[in-house]
């Protein structure tokens, strides 16, 4: 059965057209996915995220079992409201999920992961915390909405009381606190996100949520859909579960080596694959392309390289940079020439560091020299 949102109503009112994802009945977008796009890289867009999971941890071992559970390590948050992005790993070192966890008390974690793998984490969460005795109580009580752009932080300041107000002005990236809004409803705020923009990731009461999605729009916020969602997320170089990595392909094979670890003592789950692949050096390598003739490259697509064949990942016309843009997955060595293969035609493409684009921009090396 299709799961919604309490704010289902209010994007069906706005025109959204809805999808499935990952079971969720979710707006893809309100009329135009590029102006949405644009939006956020100019101004301010709203995002529903509230398909996704919250799960509070709490307990007196609760950081050595996030020492255990995760290839980042958890003893690099040393404030408390410090968030930590990590990966979840299988014992052959395979991505369960990606995660952000924010660390609120020596005896208390708060974890976001998605919505798509709700069950499988729950049950692997549920299971490695047992003899740890730590309690896993996921929040279906809380909506979540994702405020993002250059005017995102101002839009969010706004909204809440004088105290709240000078809180947010201060915090952090990376960071999330708990402010309360003009109207007396509790926040816990966050500055996170998945677009390459600056922002806030907005934990609420699920009553609360369409009546705080409403002042935003009256505060001149405009909604954003998951079409815009992904354009922007991969401009920005962050993967999407399930298409970039799953199960099968280590933080390694998935640009991620930044988000292990290797810190001394601690052993956590799919260590030793991590360090046998890192030793060895044949790691499939995750790259950037860019495809400076017209078109757009496709997930599937088969990726030529001196090294051997890839295949292309997340795939996209690039709003802000006006071309075709990937992430692919391709054999370890060096790349020579690389082309993608377009309906029998290898189209030259080049390889090029990610992000794409930060904050509106594109980075160093993405466009070509005039």
């Amino acid at each position: 059965m299709t799961q919604k949102t309490l704010l289902n109503d209010s994007h069906r009112a706005l025109g959204a057209k809805m999808v499935d994802f990952g079971g969720w009945d979710m707006p893809i977008h309100y009329g135009s996915q590029l102006d949405e796009h644009h939006l956020v890289r100019r101004e301010a867009g709203v995002f529903d995220v509230s398909h996704m999971t919250v799960v509070d941890l709490r307990g007196e071992q609760v950081k050595p079992f996030l020492r255990r559970l995760l290839a980042n390590s958890v003893d690099k948050l040393k404030v408390t409201g410090k968030a930590l992005y990590s990966c979840m790993l299988n014992e052959r070192g395979g991505v369960i999920d990606d995660l952000i966890v924010y660390y609120l008390a020596d005896d208390f974690f708060r974890m976001v992961v998605n919505a798509s793998t709700r069950e499988k984490d729950l049950a692997w969460l549920t299971e490695q915390a047992l003899p740890f005795g730590v309690s896993v109580q996921q929040r279906p009580d809380l909506a979540i909405l994702a405020v993002q752009g250059p005017q995102a932080r101002d839009a969010v300041i706004g909204l809440v009381d004088a105290a709240g107000a000078a809180t947010l002005a201060k915090l952090a990236r990376f960071a999330a606190t708990d402010v309360t809004s003009a109207d007396g409803v509790a926040l816990f705020v966050a500055r996170t996100g998945y677009t390459g923009e600056d922002g806030f990731e907005i934990l609420l009461p699920q009553d609360a949520v369409v009546a705080f999605w409403n002042q935003l729009l009256q505060a001149g916020v405009k909604p954003a859909g998951l079409g815009a969602r992904d354009t922007l997320r991969l401009e920005a170089g962050m993967n999407l579960y399930g298409q970039d990595m799953d199960d099968e392909i280590t933080p390694y094979e998935a640009a991620l080596a930044w988000t292990v670890s290797l810190d001394e003592g601690r052993d956590f789950i799919g260590r030793d694959v991590l360090e046998a692949q890192k030793a060895a050096g044949d790691a499939r390598q995750m790259i950037g392309l860019v495809m400076d003739e017209k078109g757009v490259l496709r997930h599937g697509q088969a990726v030529l390289t001196a090294a051997g064949q890839g295949e292309i990942l997340s795939g996209t016309f690039s709003p802000t940079l006006a071309k075709g843009i990937a992430f692919a997955r391709v054999p370890a060595g060096e790349l020579g020439e690389v082309s993608v293969d377009i309906r029998g035609r290898a189209v030259p493409v080049r390889v090029v560091k990610f992000p794409f684009v930060r904050e509106g921009q594109a980075q160093d090396g993405v466009l070509p020299v005039a």
